[in-house]
């Protein structure tokens, strides 16, 4: 699929981190081999900004974009394919079966970029929001179709740049994976910016408000769990349109929660307790919560319990989860 993010405009995003030289994560990127693991490039940048504790907290989705033109030993013709068409095109006199002819004689291939985002954060305060996000993108360029398909040629340039039926060929690599920087964004002023243009509190910032005001915050930093999915563009009228969801950094290994239902006292306790050991933090069950990922029953069912005579959460627990009863609200 087309990468979603190439739609974000990137001269919207002005909110810099002070301490993060893009210009020199950008050296560093390409400077870098990519390896299966990029551990080499989390080095590289974690030596550079060596007071800042920095990690890979996530990879995006693949997706891919058009790339350009190579001949079968895998020479280059155009490293851009639309600007290719269109030019050759041209110089075809706009004669399209002049086009077809010569893309058909030279047996000519067409290329895709196919990658995957990587997300570092750097912690930079004790705040849930207090950290650095990076984002970097992984990139390959691969042959993998034919230009045209000779039995059943393309109707038009747009056909012939992205056919719905494309004639395939075993994918081989025209060059290695790369790195490119793309940018890197300071949380807690981009929250703070974000505030600005709402009349209520987001409830991405409620999250976070939660997670500092709770055990989970004095047990674990927040990014090592928890990282963000950005968004900022402007709109039909030229507002400034921004907008943040918490993601979980976790891919596989999610704890679970078994079912709740009619589960009341220690053997609710004993359940969320469970839960918060594979979880690696207390408070754990809540937020997962919040974000969908364990029914809202067993918040009503605790909160319950909290109004009896079993009562086994921290004051500082119990307030937040008495604020999510009074107010509720999921990601």
């Amino acid at each position: 699929m087309i990468n979603p993010e190439f739609s974000v405009h990137p001269e919207a995003v002005t909110i810099e981190a002070p301490q993060f030289d893009g210009l020199l994560i950008s050296k560093l990127c390409k400077e870098t081999l990519a390896a299966s693991g990029d551990a080499t490039l989390v080095e590289r940048i974690q030596k550079a900004y060596p007071e800042y504790p920095l990690h890979l907290a996530r990879r995006g989705h693949e997706w891919y974009r058009l790339g350009g033109v190579v001949k079968p030993d895998s020479s280059r013709i155009a490293t851009d394919l639309n600007e290719w068409a269109e030019r050759t095109f041209i110089e075809c006199g706009q004669n399209f079966n002049t086009l077809l002819d010569y893309c058909e004689e030279g047996q000519l291939l067409a290329t895709r970029h196919k990658g995957v985002s990587l997300y570092l954060v750097a912690e930079t305060g004790p705040q849930a929001e207090d950290f650095v996000q990076i984002e970097v993108d992984k990139t390959q360029e691969v042959a993998d179709r034919y230009l045209i398909d000779a039995e059943q040629p393309p109707d038009d340039l747009q056909e012939l740049i992205d056919p719905l039926t494309p004639v395939k060929v075993e994918p081989f690599a025209v060059g290695a994976f790369r790195y490119a920087y793309r940018r890197k964004t300071e949380i807690a002023v981009f929250m703070r910016e974000l505030a600005k243009h709402r009349a209520d509190r987001h409830p991405a910032q409620r999250f976070m408000d939660d997670w500092n005001a709770s055990s989970a915050g004095r047990a674990m930093v927040f990014c090592r769990d928890w990282s963000v999915r950005l968004n900022q563009h402007k709109g039909k009228h030229g507002e400034r349109l921004m907008n943040v969801e918490i993601v979980s950094n976790r891919r596989s290994d999610l704890p679970r929660l078994e079912s709740p239902d009619a589960k009341k006292g220690k053997a609710l306790q004993s359940l969320i307790t469970r839960f918060d050991n594979q979880a690696g933090y207390p408070f754990a069950w809540y937020f997962f919560m919040v974000k969908g990922l364990v029914s809202p029953y067993v918040g009503v069912s605790v909160n319950r319990d909290m109004d009896g005579d079993f009562g086994y959460l921290p004051d500082k627990d119990v307030k937040v989860l008495k604020r999510w009863i009074a107010d509720p609200y999921l990601l």
